[in-house]
């Protein structure tokens, strides 16, 4: 790839929603419905159409870029596990996506002690999974004990966003009490995502394999859709639950989903997507790379791209590999690093340039750009002589003792164009003697790669949720661990994040983290990752969680 020219982008510029967003009035319910502190409004707008009343019935064509691969709560953080979990899995609250308030759905009301260490829900009477049994106390926490508690003999791993978790205590059938070790400030906001979609007991029963492909009409839910079909791989359809009369008092829709079904197919080639998009073969499409959006804009249909409330798109230093555990050396990638360029070059206004180690409307976010997001390749280079590797070998390649200056690599499928960002970086890199290689393989090869920092120095990725703990989510030992790190003072600032009772101590704690990862020149972010979506003009009530996952309950027809 040759460099490119350069010219600037407009960093918080996005694509105009299609129409005006109406934020609904939300009331909030008495005790226990206090909202949680609300953040800016974000880009996860949704189309309150003007083109009439909604219209029930019909089916919506998706195309999704990727199969889902489980639909285990904890482990539905991949783009297309969330959005099938968002849709067929109810939550104890609600979290309104553009205030980020949280307030009542399957939980009517909650108590929370004054230090956060214990919660009591009380519940709606009337909600049912789709197997006909009722959703009470005691499932509630069977639920919450298998993701706080987890179960190694069946390989159901702890949610990350649930933290500190101890257990539960059923007061009554429509009241549960849970408690944790330590102060849990951020479980209210965990209680509304989909890593904790409520469950059936019998799919509860189940080991990790049978949440995975192939099982995805025995995972049973109470949410507006119901897994009628599937065709592992490849299709699944969603169809809507006509005795559905639970969602929250804080949308403007009540009863059952519009929609009739919804037809997800796996579509893994844009140009496919796109195609079939713009020639009315398909509704609703996910992953409109930055290069097609204006092909499918030009052709008057609907772009959304919703923010994900995350740590920012970037790349961790495991410091365990030796090539990377000079500080000097860290520093001088990150200096060499010109991540305006990758984002002209690679994307779209849609993608904003990374200030910090989260993007701009994270809880929690500290701007870092002006003292520690510096391009300075003259200054790297001043880094790298002074860490020793001062010898320039044939290919350009800096050299310390007959040693290479190599670094591995591999692009993150689920992010946005990660090879070819990947690779301009390599350029820059190139430029001040840091080779990085930019690797191939198949997932087996990667699975295994990507947890050794021997053989993965560094790691592309990100995390999106819409709480203070999404840092601790992608960093600590015991969650993501994306730095492989045993890093005694890291893990204590991570672990103040997530136990702190009040959100300014957690603003505090989180800008505390996000300092000691710049300062140690841990993670270098990129750019701040949206999910983008296409729609066809017929598709209306367009909505996302708070992590631009997509949320069709509101979604309608008018053809």
């Amino acid at each position: 790839m040759s460099q490119p020219s350069r010219s600037r982008v407009a960093r918080r510029a996005r694509l105009p929603l299609p129409v005006t967003l109406t934020v609904a009035a939300m009331a909030l319910a008495a005790c226990g419905s206090e909202a949680a502190e609300t953040g800016e409004q974000g880009d996860n707008g949704a189309d309150e159409a003007a083109t009439g009343e909604p219209t029930a019935g019909g089916q919506l064509v998706y195309l999704e870029y990727q199969p889902h691969d489980t639909l285990y709560p904890p482990q539905t953080g991949f783009y297309p596990n969330s959005g099938l979990m968002v849709n067929v899995a109810d939550r104890l609250t609600y979290q309104d996506p553009e205030t980020l308030g949280i307030h009542p759905w399957v939980a009517t009301d909650w108590e929370i002690n004054d230090d956060a260490t214990e919660y009591v829900f009380t519940l709606r009477e009337d909600v049912t999974f789709s197997d006909g049994t009722p959703l009470n106390a005691e499932v509630v926490a069977k639920n919450f004990d298998t993701y706080g508690l987890g179960d190694t003999d069946r390989g159901l791993t702890v949610s990350e966003s649930v933290n500190n978790y101890a257990g539960s205590e059923v007061l009554g059938e429509y009241e549960v009490r849970f408690t944790f070790d330590a102060p849990a400030p951020g479980f209210l906001q965990a209680t509304s995502t989909y890593t904790t979609g409520l469950l059936s007991a019998e799919t509860l029963d189940g080991t990790l394999e049978d949440f995975g492909a192939g099982n995805a009409t025995n995972v049973i839910g109470s949410g507006p859709f119901v897994i009628t079909e599937e065709d592992q791989g490849t299709r699944l359809l969603l169809e809507a639950r006509e005795d559905y009369d639970w969602a929250p008092e804080a949308r403007d829709h009540s009863g059952r989903a519009y929609l009739d079904a919804i037809e997800i197919l796996v579509t893994p080639e844009d140009s496919v997507r796109i195609g079939s998009l713009t020639s009315g073969q398909a509704d609703y499409i996910r992953y409109v790379q930055a290069h097609d959006e204006g092909q499918v804009s030009d052709a008057g249909y609907e772009l959304f791209a919703p923010g994900t409330r995350s740590v920012s798109n970037g790349l961790a230093f495991r410091v365990g590999n030796p090539l990377v555990e000079d500080e000097r050396v860290r520093r001088a990638i990150i200096l060499a690093a010109d991540t305006e360029q990758i984002v002209e070059t690679i994307y779209s206004e849609n993608y904003p340039v990374a200030t910090g180690v989260l993007v701009q409307d994270a809880a929690g976010y500290v701007d870092l750009s002006e003292e520690l997001l510096v391009h300075d390749p003259e200054e790297a280079a001043r880094l790298l002589d002074e860490a020793g590797w001062d010898e320039i070998g044939s290919d350009g390649i800096r050299v310390r003792d007959g040693e290479r200056l190599s670094l591995r690599v591999w692009p993150a499928r689920p992010q946005p164009l990660s090879r070819p960002n990947l690779e301009l970086l390599a350029q820059q890199l190139a430029a001040v003697g840091v080779e990085l290689d930019v690797l191939s393989g198949d997932q087996a090869q990667e699975n295994i790669e990507i947890r050794d920092p021997q053989l993965t120095p560094l790691y592309h990725g990100m995390v999106g949720r819409a709480d203070h703990d999404v840092i601790k989510s992608f960093f600590h030992p015991e969650n993501r661990d994306q730095l492989i790190t045993e890093d005694e003072e890291l893990i204590a600032l991570l672990e103040r994040v997530a136990s702190e009772p009040d959100a300014q101590s957690r603003d505090e704690a989180s800008a505390d983290v996000q300092r000691y990862l710049a300062e140690n020149s841990l993670y270098l972010p990129i750019f701040e990752e949206p999910q983008v979506f296409g729609a066809a003009p017929h598709v209306h009530g367009i909505e996302f969680d708070p992590v631009a996952r997509p949320d069709f309950y509101e979604t309608w027809l008018d053809q």
